[in-house]
């Protein structure tokens, strides 16, 4: 298992704990695994969610520190999105 995929679930549960999500979506992050986050937080997983979100680990660690806005990593393809956009829309606003 990957330190980052843990050290990445931790800081999402933080984002999370506040609550506001109640969705299911999964960051799938090419050459390291998949971070699913729902209304019981984030955990390293793989299953089926309302939406994955895919994008290398660069990406996704600057999307995680709030370097990268989401929004602009989907307009500039660094950050591709398969399911149900609202749901993605609802994350991004609790993230951000």
């Amino acid at each position: 298992m990957s330190d980052t995929l843990e050290k990445a679930a931790s800081e999402l549960n933080a984002k999370l704990s506040s609550g506001g999500f109640d969705g299911s979506a999964k960051f799938a992050i090419t050459d390291l695994g998949a971070i699913v986050l729902d209304g019981t937080g984030a955990r390293i997983s793989d299953e089926n969610t309302d939406v994955t979100l895919s994008a290398d680990a660069q990406t996704f660690e600057a999307i995680l520190t709030g370097d990268m806005n989401p929004t602009s990593a989907f307009m500039t393809g660094k950050l591709t999105v398969d399911g149900d956009m609202g749901v993605a829309m609802k994350l991004a606003s609790v993230l951000a």
